[in-house]
């Protein structure tokens, strides 16, 4: 379905990002992977799928880097079709000893990056009155979270700069949505997990079943693969007239 046309999705090395990835390489489409650590395995990986694949390891914190990443892609790709922003950290902390740095971190690469790309990419989409703007927001992004102040005011963000962009390009053939997923569980995820594990002395399982259930009510992650297969609902023609959604794939958590 995606034969020729080239998606980059940020932050793809791991996690949700990658998954996306080769879901969309499966159905044709070029892949530029970004983020930091090693890519290697992970573009052989995507390359067996019979695609091409293009690395940039652009810090999504520097405006700079972006419109280089953002410049290869035309130069070696011929333009994005399909752009995926995904690349995010996270910090917790109560807000009165949040340090300035960590929330000017957060902001940059949870909604600065995705305003920096979605300008870049735009203008080559209106030309060929076809694209793909999928923002992956949160949970966090329709609810809050106690000491999560940076997160949720950038996932938030997300949410309303995919309704902003999506009116701007309505009557075009480009669309842009969001993704709001819950618990998915990628490495920083299993990660908090066996922290919590440690900290109250209880199993993996037993830390596991805890965090699931607070928020989510299927007590049942989210997997990359389904978020990857949303992503791919979103670049078909089903998906010509879905445009500004902010799409919740959270197990029932924001319907409470």
């Amino acid at each position: 379905m995606l034969k020729n046309k080239t998606a980059l999705v940020t932050g793809s090395t791991s996690g949700i990002g990658l998954g996306i990835a080769k879901s969309l390489a499966k159905q044709g489409a070029n892949i530029i992977l970004n983020g930091f650590g090693e890519y290697a395995a992970v573009k052989a990986e995507i390359e067996a799928l019979g695609v091409r694949v293009g690395y940039n390891g652009a810090d999504m914190s520097k405006p700079a880097d972006i419109e280089a990443m953002m410049a290869y892609a035309t130069t070696e790709f011929g333009g994005v079709d399909i752009l995926v922003n995904n690349a995010g950290i996270q910090y917790v902390s109560p807000i009165e000893t949040f340090p300035t740095e960590k929330w000017d971190a957060v902001i940059a690469i949870n909604l600065s990056s995705a305003f920096h790309t979605t300008r870049l990419a735009i203008p080559s989409m209106r030309t060929k009155n076809w694209g793909r703007i999928i923002n992956i927001a949160s949970a966090h992004g329709l609810v809050a979270s106690a000491n999560k102040t940076a997160y949720v005011a950038a996932k938030h963000g997300i949410v309303g700069l995919t309704k902003a962009v999506a009116l701007e390009v309505a009557t075009t053939g480009v669309t842009v949505n969001a993704i709001c997923p819950g618990w998915v569980l990628t490495p920083l995820v299993q990660a908090q997990i066996d922290a919590r594990a440690a900290n109250e002395k209880i199993t993996v399982d037993q830390a596991t079943k805890e965090l699931l259930g607070e928020k989510e009510p299927s007590l049942q992650f989210t997997t990359t693969e389904q978020l990857g297969e949303l992503a791919v609902f979103m670049c078909s023609p089903a998906a010509d007239n879905v445009r500004g959604v902010a799409w919740a794939a959270d197990g029932g958590w924001t319907a409470q």
